[in-house]
């Protein structure tokens, strides 16, 4: 099986989760404490950069570097990124599209 495989499987596998009880439970059977906690991290940093929190705030804020921040903010930019998308209509914000 190749590392391509392998990501087509592990796609699968999120993709089966139909309810959020069932997705909490492959997140912690899959991800440590610590890994959950930076994808939460993750997740606040991508809201704050949605919501036009500055940089340097979110950094001391969640005590991470501002190199960690430019990867979400990045992600914000993608014109048709899933996140940006996901935020938009989260915050019924459409605007930011």
């Amino acid at each position: 099986m190749t590392n391509i495989d392998k990501y087509e499987d592990l796609l699968d596998l999120f993709a089966s989760t139909n309810d959020r009880e069932s997705m909490r439970l492959l997140f912690e059977d899959m991800f440590t404490d610590a890994e959950i906690k930076d994808l939460e991290i993750r997740w606040k940093l991508m809201n704050d950069l949605y919501n036009h929190v500055p940089q340097r705030e979110i950094a001391s804020n969640l005590h991470i570097s501002l190199c960690r921040i430019t990867r979400g903010s990045k992600m914000l930019k993608k014109k048709d990124g899933y996140v940006k998308s996901y935020l938009s209509n989260h915050y019924d914000d459409h605007l930011h599209r």
